[in-house]
């Protein structure tokens, strides 16, 4: 057995976790799906699920991840509902006051088949919501963060905070778009899970 992750450097954690962008697969969607359906009922009235990132973007390379919003209703306490993931295997892997971090599928010897970051919120906190719909509705716009993603994979393989920064003007600039485009698309007055 290797060394626990709670020990490793960043650097480690790197090499062992590192880039992979893969061709999309339909098994992503279900995935999402699945684990859903094993989240809502931890967690309180009121949350919003969604599958966010590159796997939920229609046909473009991604990262064999599979991105969850959860937005929980204003007056629940972050904490609290971080309290119960690693219930079903969730680990913490960063807080601040209004978002926390968390995965599911490292181990010691690398990536499990299946592998989730969900991104804990307060409800409104959503703006990967409009990125996702306006790439998902704008098949030009897919393709270039596609292009931007593999042109940046090999660079930065073993630097996630690398790779997350040099995609984010383009992030910004399209999230932006989306949200001029869809106006309160995701407004929290008609919470649903999706």
């Amino acid at each position: 057995m290797g060394k626990p992750l709670s020990e490793m450097t960043l650097e480690e954690l790197w090499q062992l976790f590192p880039i992979i962008l893969e061709a999309p697969k339909p098994c992503w969607r279900q995935w999402y799906k699945e684990e859903a359906e094993a989240l809502e009922p931890l967690l309180p009235p009121g949350t919003r699920i969604s599958h966010i990132g590159s796997t939920a973007i229609n046909g473009i390379w991604a990262k064999p991840i599979v991105d969850i919003l959860v937005e929980i209703p204003a007056d629940t306490s972050l904490a609290a509902v971080g309290s119960v993931l690693p219930r079903i295997g969730y680990r913490c892997m960063n807080q601040s006051d209004n978002r926390h971090s968390y995965n599911k599928g490292y181990t010691e010897s690398g990536f499990a088949e299946r592998v989730f970051h969900l991104h804990l919120r307060l409800a409104g906190d959503c703006d990967e919501l409009y990125f996702r719909d306006y790439l998902n509705e704008h098949s030009s716009a897919a393709r270039e963060y596609e292009r931007l993603k593999l042109d940046l994979w090999k660079q930065y393989e073993h630097d996630r905070d690398g790779y997350t920064a040099a995609k984010a003007s383009f992030v910004s600039r399209y999230t932006k778009a989306a949200k001029q485009l869809y106006g309160s698309r995701w407004d929290m007055d008609a919470l649903e899970t999706e």
